[in-house]
C-alpha cells in the first residue's frame, strides 16, 4: 500500500515538473494550470510585497517628521511652563505696564489742552525774563496714535535764563521737546551781553476716536480692493 502511495506521489511530482519546464515566457497564455497559478500567486507575492515596502516608507517619513518636531515642542513646552510658574508675576508686571502707559498718555494733551499747553510755554519763557522775538506754530504732523505740532522760537536773555528756560520745558506736565537748538551772541547796541537761542519746540496731542477712524479708513482706501 505505502509502495503504491509513494509511486503516485512521485508520478505527481513528475508531472508538475513537466508542466514547468519548456515554458516559452513569449506566450503565458499556453503555459499549463500549475505555471499559471504559481505565476498569479508569484505577482500576488510581489504586490504585497512593494505594498507594504510603500507603506512602511509613508509611516517611516512620517514618523520622522514628528521626531523632527519634538525638539520645537519641548522648547514650546518648557516656554509655556516657565510662564504658568511665572504667571502670577507676569500678571502683575502687565499691570504696572499698563498703568505706566497710562501714565505717558496723560502727558499727551487732546487737541482742546492744545491752546493751554502753548499758552504754558510762552509763559514759561516769560517767567524767566526772557523776550520772544519768535513763536510760530507749525503744520500738525499725524502719526499713527498721536500728532506732532512743531513750533519755531526764538527768545532771548541772559544765559542763565535761558538755561532756566529749557528746564522749565523739560519740566513741564505735558510732554515738549527742544530740536535744533542753537545759541550765540545778541549782535545790538544794547544787548549787554543777552544771548539768542533758535529751537524747534515740538509737542505731541493723542488722537481722538474720531481722528483714529478717519486714519484707519484713510489706510483702507490707499489698499483698494483686494484682486
Amino acid at each position: 500500500m505505502a509502495k503504491n502511495l509513494n509511486i503516485d506521489l512521485n508520478t505527481l511530482f513528475e508531472q508538475a515538473q513537466g508542466q514547468f519546464s519548456g515554458l516559452n515566457p513569449n506566450e503565458p497564455g499556453q503555459w499549463p494550470l500549475l505555471p499559471k497559478l504559481a505565476s498569479f500567486m508569484l505577482a500576488i507575492v510581489v504586490v504585497v510585497i512593494l505594498g507594504w515596502v510603500a507603506l512602511l516608507s509613508s509611516q517611516s517619513d512620517e514618523l520622522q517628521a514628528e521626531r523632527d518636531k519634538e525638539p520645537q515642542l519641548k522648547t514650546e513646552y518648557q516656554a509655556k511652563v516657565a510662564q504658568a510658574v511665572n504667571l502670577a508675576e507676569l500678571r502683575k508686571q502687565r499691570i504696572q505696564v499698563e498703568e505706566y502707559v497710562k501714565q505717558l498718555e496723560k502727558q499727551l494733551p487732546g487737541k482742546a489742552d492744545m491752546d493751554a499747553l502753548l499758552s504754558d510755554i510762552n509763559q514759561a519763557g516769560l517767567g524767566r525774563g526772557l523776550d520772544f522775538e519768535l513763536f510760530r506754530p507749525g503744520q500738525v504732523v499725524v502719526k499713527d496714535y498721536y500728532a506732532e505740532l512743531p513750533i519755531a522760537i526764538r527768545v532771548t536773555g541772559r544765559f542763565h535764563d535761558i538755561g532756566a528756560f529749557t528746564a522749565d520745558i523739560a519740566n513741564l506736565s505735558r510732554i515738549v521737546t527742544l530740536h535744533n537748538m542753537v545759541v550765540g551772541s545778541v549782535v545790538s547796541k544794547d544787548a549787554q551781553g543777552n544771548l539768542f537761542m533758535d529751537a524747534t519746540a515740538r509737542t505731541y496731542r493723542y488722537l481722538d476716536q474720531t481722528e483714529l477712524d478717519a486714519i484707519r479708513a484713510e489706510k483702507a482706501k490707499q489698499k483698494g480692493p483686494k484682486k
